[in-house]
């Protein structure tokens, strides 16, 4: 069996498209159709049909499929073990990550740097973008994504709730009168990000009795770096993440409000993505490692409130 008509079938089916299978193995699309034809003609069967909507896999395409990713997968494996064992060096390799602006910038970037000095024959190619739709054809191995719930055809670890915080400047706190109670702060316009409907619907819990207030934020954006420069900017009252809050209230720049509530948005959990068919080097799987524990010593510092 053609191994490398294996490798071009598997990343159609995991990129979509031919167009993409291209773009990853740097072929020809005409290239990448020539290998598929030979071995659909080789099995003596259709592995594909075109749709108006792209491609999608015949019944036979999908029992081909699902043995051909083992095999590619497994050589890729064999191959990284006889590299790693010919020439006794350290991990290499490239590493695609796309993460959320403001959590890539303020928090994972120590991180990256980091690991960068650790394995430094490993490539690192990040993006700090808050929508990625399709790991696989955007070249991402790994995504740090916020959601309700994590798409189903992903391997998803919940890394826990995002909790924000209601903060002010403290020159918008001297000139305004910093809500008090809930009832007032439904009565405050608030600066954060809109989503998709341009509603927030956030929930103040306290002594795990939540109540959930839904506003329009009289400004808003999907970047929170450029939210918390609103709010420097002491144009009002924000709620953002408290990764971003935490060292500006220490350093006095920034206030708390109603501090003994904690306060979420949707319900949203931070989430560790990867897909579940593509094969995992051993330096991504020893950057899912490192990320995992990273995330896991940052929700101990949280809870312990330093």
């Amino acid at each position: 069996m053609d191994l490398q008509a294996l490798t071009i079938f598997v990343e159609i089916v995991d990129g979509g498209n031919l167009a993409q299978a291209a773009r990853t193995l740097n072929m020809s699309r005409a290239n990448v159709s020539y290998h598929v034809a030979r071995l659909e003609k080789s099995l003596d069967a259709e592995l594909l049909r075109r749709t108006p909507q792209g491609i999608e896999l015949t019944p036979m395409g999908q029992q081909v499929y699902e043995h051909a990713r083992n095999i590619v997968h497994e050589s890729a494996l064999m191959r990284e073990a006889v590299n790693a064992s010919a020439n006794d060096r350290q991990l290499s390799g490239k590493i695609g990550l796309s993460a959320p602006t403001g959590f890539g910038q303020l928090v994972m970037g120590p991180w990256l740097i980091e690991f960068k000095k650790k394995y430094p024959a490993i490539i690192l190619e990040v993006r700090l973008e808050n929508f990625i739709d399709n790991l696989v054809k955007d070249g991402v191995d790994v995504a740090i994504r916020v959601t309700q719930e994590p798409p189903p055809m992903v391997v998803a670890r919940d890394l826990g709730p995002v909790r924000y915080a209601l903060c002010a400047s403290a020159e918008w706190a001297q000139r305004h009168r910093v809500p008090q109670t809930l009832a007032e702060l439904r009565r405050t316009p608030i600066i954060t990000s809109g989503g998709v409907s341009g509603r927030v619907r956030m929930t103040a819990t306290q002594n795990d009795h939540g109540e959930e207030i839904e506003f329009v934020p009289t400004l808003m954006s999907r970047s929170y770096p450029f939210v918390l420069d609103c709010i420097l900017g002491g144009l009002g009252l924000g709620l953002v993440p408290d990764y971003m809050t935490h060292a500006r209230v220490q350093a006095g720049e920034m206030v708390s409000v109603l501090a003994d509530y904690q306060f979420s948005i949707n319900r949203n959990h931070m989430y560790l993505m990867y897909m579940p068919n593509r094969y995992q080097s051993r330096a991504t799987i020893t950057f899912i490692d490192f990320l995992t524990d990273k995330m896991g010593l940052l929700r101990m510092v949280r809870k312990s409130g330093t």
